[in-house]
């Protein structure tokens, strides 16, 4: 057994340094920075309906303005350029370039982004665009959403004007962003837009979100040979409450089976796992799978994208009773545990961030490490990692405007670490992104979390760099774990 390293070991130890190549980078969402809700031909989104529905949001805030990216784009790259990061994964907005999901683009919209890339890739920048990052058009929800499956065939023509209309400019395309909360938070517990509670059209929606994917990439390959593609998905680590209980084990594998294995079963094992279709077969018979679509579904990714945030502590419900709903997820009245009634989420020991999340980085290293080696020929991208806290600007010494965060630089510090633990233990992960560049609207908590390395003042849009913008740039710049007293401005 080894023992304990002594605290001058420690101190002594080389800090963590990445293999070259390794890709620095932001993310955001269209809906979450851009505003301009009503500018530019762009049409509404169903977050536009939801968000301005009484008591859907926190405060009734909505994306109508948010960070106003769509005005400053130009602004926003050259912080990105200071960053010195290698990539920027951002959205498209569906409604900006296509207002009613299906019919003539926009030309406004294109034209926005053909920009926005353009001026990314003069900055030496790789854009990782996201097709879809939840803004359904209102109008195909009208038509019944991601529960029919008229969603995924407009999906799929959507993507292919993209790759005709953007082409080479993009490094990655990447066809969704968690599923899972687009079917389950948007259509069973209604926190997210649509707000539905419809468990069955939830299942629904999970497939035909799936096939939306498949026929995307497909769609992309025919008019880019070339392009490189991936999904993103935020996998669920599900710790089991007592690690010796066969029914606590089973907990986690009813968990394990809606949150995860609906999504990487079709789309890297070509089949949907078996008790996942036991486990809710009182809800659905599953007949909206048709034949040929697991084939469709089932498309070679060169990257998968993994978002992690916080891990999941489940145990069996024994004796009847309300399961506790401590699982991570903003909760109304319904459950997005669809067909699970026997399953208890317990709450986390702390740290925890403002999302009330736990904080485990080294849930991040288990889950990459797990991912290689089940799919030992993929290479794997952190998508999105970072956290909430409340942070405030305050006036330095020399006058300058500064934002002391340094739970946020601990929390990427420790993450970051974990990453390089999963690399050093063979997985093949290729990038990081940390979210977020700016803070932004918070989906349902409106504008009261803030997650950003840079803050922005609302409703004024001033933008001004946190500590750990600062200890990222130097991250991005040199590839090695900066200490978190690193986060001072980069000309002291």
């Amino acid at each position: 057994m080894m023992s304990e390293p002594t605290e001058t070991q420690v101190a002594s130890s080389a800090p963590r340094t990445f293999p070259t190549g390794f890709v620095w980078g932001t993310a955001t969402a269209a809906y979450q920075i851009e505003g301009a809700a009503r500018e530019g031909g762009r049409g509404p989104s169903i977050w536009d309906t939801f968000s301005h529905t009484p008591g859907r949001t926190q405060d009734g805030d909505t994306g109508d303005a948010a960070c106003d990216h769509y005005h400053r784009w130009a602004e926003d790259v050259e912080h990105l350029t200071r960053l010195g990061v290698g990539a920027y994964r951002l959205s498209l907005s569906w409604p900006r370039v296509q207002p009613g999901g299906r019919g003539p683009l926009n030309p406004e919209g294109v034209t926005f982004y053909r920009r926005l890339l353009d001026s990314l890739r003069e900055h030496g920048i790789r854009p990782y665009v996201t097709l879809y990052h939840w803004d359904l058009p209102q109008e195909l929800e009208d038509a019944g959403g991601w529960a029919n499956r008229e969603t995924a065939l407009a999906f799929a023509e959507y993507a292919r004007h993209m790759a005709r209309e953007l082409g080479e400019r993009v490094e990655v395309w990447t066809t969704l962003n968690e599923p899972f909360c687009s079917s389950y938070l948007g259509y069973a517990s209604e926190v997210h837009a649509p707000g539905r509670t419809e468990p069955a059209a939830a299942l629904a929606a999970v497939h035909h979100l799936n096939l939306a994917h498949g026929l995307a990439i497909r769609a992309i390959r025919e008019e880019i040979p070339g392009a490189r593609t991936s999904v993103t998905l935020n996998l669920h680590l599900i710790h089991p409450a007592d690690p010796a209980s066969p029914a606590d084990a089973d907990a986690v594998r009813q968990i394990d089976a809606l949150a995860n294995r609906a999504f990487t079963g079709p789309m890297l094992d070509g089949a949907y796992p078996d008790d996942l279709l036991a486990d809710t077969a009182q809800v659905s018979d599953w007949s909206f799978v048709r034949e040929g679509d697991l084939e469709v579904i089932r498309q070679p990714l060169d990257v998968l994208g993994v978002n992690y945030y916080f891990t999941t502590l489940v145990r069996k419900l024994v004796g009847g009773g309300t399961p506790e709903r401590a699982d991570g997820h903003k909760t109304a009245g319904a459950s997005p545990w669809v067909g699970v009634t026997d399953v208890e989420f317990l709450p986390q020991p702390g740290p925890h961030t403002e999302m009330g999340w736990n904080i485990e980085p080294a849930g991040m290293t288990r889950l990459l490490v797990d991912l290689h080696r089940r799919y030992p020929g993929l290479p794997l991208a952190v998508t999105e990692n970072g956290a909430a806290f409340a942070d405030e600007p305050v006036v330095d010494a020399a006058g300058r405007r500064r934002v002391h965060d340094e739970r946020r630089v601990r929390y990427l510090r420790d993450h970051v670490d974990a990453v390089g633990a999963a690399v050093d233990a063979g997985a093949d992960v290729r990038a990081y992104f940390a979210w977020s560049l700016m803070d932004n609207f918070e989906w349902a908590y409106g504008y009261s979390k803030r997650f950003g390395l840079i803050r922005v003042e609302y409703p004024t849009g001033e933008r001004t760099w946190k500590d750990s913008a600062y200890w990222y740039a130097r991250l991005a710049s040199t590839g090695t774990l900066p200490a978190i007293a690193d986060a001072e401005p980069l000309d002291t």
